[in-house]
């Protein structure tokens, strides 16, 4: 048995807004990247490496808010931001503030696997890829023309155009179990559209945007960063499996329609457990999201119904 999910983001743009076309290039790109995943795990793969193939689909796919389609900052860079965690062992990497690396998700992994750290941030996390043998590419590697218009609007003062949904429509992440029983997690990011001051999101917090412990789950968030740090939404969703006995869809639940709400977080995680069941759940009005299982048709999906 393996089980591979992946999200793109939650807090999706209304229905309305979506058109035929954007909707099909949504599609077609999470179908790439699940496929990217579930390709390893059918031949026998570890989780570790489908989590981190399929996550590199979608930092390579302008269409997201992670790798080359991050959004920009007050200042008008890219910063991006990136976690992934063995559930088998409980070793973590993390990146943070990232200007120059096209796949953060690949620098975590290297992180996690070649060095005695768990979390490396800005220039010293690029001194450590170079170090590794990783290339640099220009600043105008991340840029595309939609991503610079929502700055400028915010920059304007455009009241209709919220900087939360914009930035967590378009956050990353990847979830799986192995047919060894082995759990992964990794989540990818470009942070807040019009972020100042270096801030940080859960993305690359271990516990908050990310967690996976074979004792129970595997979750990548997606969502308002600042809610989903201050309720440790990753590790409260094992922690309720581990030790509160829940089972993975009413751990899932009670985190994100519960304690996320009660404190106006919004957003959506997705989940899976050592026996392949797979929770893909948001409070927000939808969220980009893609599973598998073994041999299954794959489920993709963007709104709630």
């Amino acid at each position: 048995m393996y089980a591979l999910a992946i999200h793109g983001g939650a807090g999706t743009l209304p229905r309305s807004e979506l058109s035929t076309e954007m909707e099909r290039e949504y599609r077609a790109a999470l179908r790439e990247a699940l496929e990217a995943g579930r390709t390893i795990l059918a031949r026998g793969g570890t989780s570790l490496d489908a989590v981190t193939q399929a996550v590199v689909a979608l930092e390579d796919c302008p269409l997201f808010n992670a790798g080359r389609g991050a959004v920009f900052t007050h200042d008008g860079h890219n910063e991006l931001d990136a976690s992934i965690m063995n559930g088998a062992t409980l070793a973590a990497g993390a990146v943070c503030g990232l200007t120059r690396i096209a796949n953060p998700i690949a620098l975590a992994r290297r992180v996690m696997e070649h060095s005695d750290y768990v979390m490396l941030s800005g220039a010293g996390a690029e001194e450590f890829a170079a170090l590794q043998g990783f290339a640099f590419v220009p600043p105008e590697y991340f840029r595309t023309e939609a991503r610079w218009q929502q700055l400028q609007r915010i920059l304007e003062g455009d009241r209709t155009l919220s900087p939360l949904t914009i930035s967590h429509t378009g956050t990353v992440g990847a979830v799986a179990v192995d047919t060894h029983g082995d759990l992964a997690a990794a989540t990818s990011t470009g942070g807040m559209t019009g972020k100042r001051f270096n801030r940080i999101g859960d993305s690359p917090l271990i516990g908050a945007g990310t967690y996976a412990d074979n004792r129970s789950c595997a979750v990548s968030a997606t969502g308002h960063g600042e809610k989903f740090i201050c309720a440790a939404v990753a590790h409260d969703i094992a922690a309720r499996m581990r030790f509160g006995g829940r089972d993975l869809r009413t751990a899932v639940h009670e985190v994100v329609h519960q304690e996320l709400t009660a404190i106006n977080g919004e957003g959506g995680v997705i989940a899976v457990d050592h026996s392949g069941a797979i929770s893909m759940q948001f409070n927000s009005q939808g969220m980009f999201r893609a599973a598998t299982r073994d041999a299954e048709s794959a489920v993709i999906a963007i709104y709630d119904t």
